[in-house]
Order: structure tokens, then sequence, then C-alpha cells
């Protein structure tokens, strides 16, 4: 089996090819921006050709959620047209696509946890470019999997935790939001996962194509998560909790993102790990 991996330097990259040392049988193709720009189709289809992967796992993005405000067309060149082009490739030569996508293509005004087939309406530019994304690869993929999920974090690249950590190290004290509501997941958990769904994908009959939801289970606001990232890191700060109108952001969060996994349970039969449980097993230096 062939698969190729776009985005092989961010965060979730990271933590596939660390996943990826314990599956030998699978030739991998670890591709960063440098070796694959998936905005540009020729050089996409140029790879393509060549490898004749059995999968792609698309974990390509423009996850500067905030800067996005100031550089749409940047991301919508990466979210929206980077899987376009990689939907038709993938359908011209049969290439199965496993995309990651976001809870930020939701609004945030429910109060239960979102199944796929909840009404999408981002807030900003980041959730708008996810979600145009998506949508290009219903419109030209046939053989896809589209897994929305939240609040990623890892040893790896730039996220919640690292930040967390980072200024606990330069400061006494920190305020954090305490009124968005979602959960947080973890990189590694999310590559094994996808691996997993590659495998039992490649032996069924019928393949259950379509959108899912996955991140750990639970929920928590960004207050308890910066909490338990220092509880499991043994820090001393003072956290206070803030309102989301104390802490204003040129983009606007969804207050609720959690979301439905009994899909992905169902289908693929896959286990799934508290969130706290797994921030805490995590190994800092992976």
């Amino acid at each position: 089996m062939v698969i190729v991996v776009t985005g092989a330097a961010g965060q979730l990259g990271q933590s596939l090819q660390h996943v990826a040392q314990k599956f030998t049988d699978i030739e991998w193709v670890f591709c960063d921006s440098a070796t694959l720009d998936i905005t540009d189709a020729s050089s996409t289809q140029e790879l393509f050709l060549q490898k004749k992967p059995n999968y792609c796992i698309n974990a390509a993005a423009y996850t500067a959620v905030d800067k996005a405000e100031s550089e749409p067309e940047k991301a919508y060149l990466i979210n929206a047209m980077g899987p376009e082009n990689l939907a038709k490739i993938c359908a011209e030569i049969g290439t199965i696509l496993v995309h990651i996508s976001t809870d930020f293509v939701f609004d945030g005004t429910q109060t239960t946890p979102y199944a796929e087939t909840a009404p999408t309406a981002p807030l900003g530019v980041y959730g708008a470019s996810k979600l145009a994304g998506e949508l290009a690869i219903q419109q030209h993929g046939n053989a896809y999997y589209i897994i929305r999920t939240s609040w990623v974090y890892s040893p790896f690249g730039n996220n919640f935790m690292k930040t967390m950590l980072r200024l606990a190290a330069e400061r006494d004290s920190l305020s954090i939001v305490n009124d968005q509501i979602g959960t947080p997941t973890n990189a590694l958990d999310l590559a094994a996962v996808l691996i997993e769904l590659i495998q039992k994908d490649s032996a069924m009959e019928v393949h259950p194509y379509g959108i899912y939801h996955y991140s750990n289970e639970g929920q928590c606001s960004w207050y308890d998560f910066a909490k338990a990232i220092f509880e499991k890191n043994s820090t001393a700060i003072s956290v206070q909790p803030i309102t989301t109108d104390q802490f204003p952001t040129p983009a606007k969060r969804p207050a609720y993102s959690v979301m439905d996994k009994a899909k992905i349970k169902k289908n693929f039969n896959i286990a799934i790990l508290d969130w706290k449980e797994s921030l805490f097993s995590i190994e800092s230096n992976s």
C-alpha cells in the first residue's frame, strides 16, 4: 500500500510520521509544502502519477485562524483550491482521499454535540475556507473521507499546549477564555485513527465514504484545558477565567463546537480516549 501525506511538516503531519514508524508494510510518501505544493495542480498531478498512491491523507492546511481574516486569498488557496486539486487527481487515478477539516465550519449556536449532518455556518475566513475545501472535494471527488477535528495539539508544531507552557515560563499569571466549549484532540491519537481507518477501509467491499467527526471524548473550555496542561506538567501558575468579550480576537470563534463521534465509532469500530486521559498520556518529547 502506498500512502501520500501532504502537510508533513505540520503538527498532524509530524504526528503521522511518528506513528507511521510502526507500519513498515506501508510505503509512506511524506510531502511538506516544499516537496508538494497542493495549490499547484500540475506538480500535484505529476507526483500522483509517479507514486500512484492508494490513499492520500491531506494534512496540509492554512490554520492561522486570526491571520486568515487579513489573508483570505491565501487561506482559500490552501484550504479550498488545494483540496480541489487533490480531489481531481485522486478521482482521476483511483486514489482514496482522506481530508482533514475542522469544527470551525459550525457557528457554535448548538448546545448539544454536532452531528456530521448539522448545518454549517462558519463565523470567519478560516472556517469558510475549510468548508469550501469540503465542498470542492464533494463536487470533484468520488472516493473520500472528510474528517472534521478540533482543538488539535501535540508535541510538534505550534499549538495551544505548547503556547501555554511557553507563556507559563515567562509569566506569573494567565487569563484564559472560559466560555468557549469544545474538545481537545491529541494529534498522535488522530494520526493513529487515520491509519486505522485506512487499514479497515482497504479491507471493506463497500466503502462508507463521506464526512466524519473525530476528536477525543468529553468537553472542556480553553480555561479547563490550560489548567489540565499545567497540572500534567506540574507547572505552578495562577490561571484566571475570562470571557470571550474580555479577550477580543480578529476572528470570531464558535462558543460551542463539541462534535458527535457516533458515526466513526459505528462504521469503523474506533475506540476513543477521553481528552484528559490522552493529554496525561502524551510524552512531551515524542
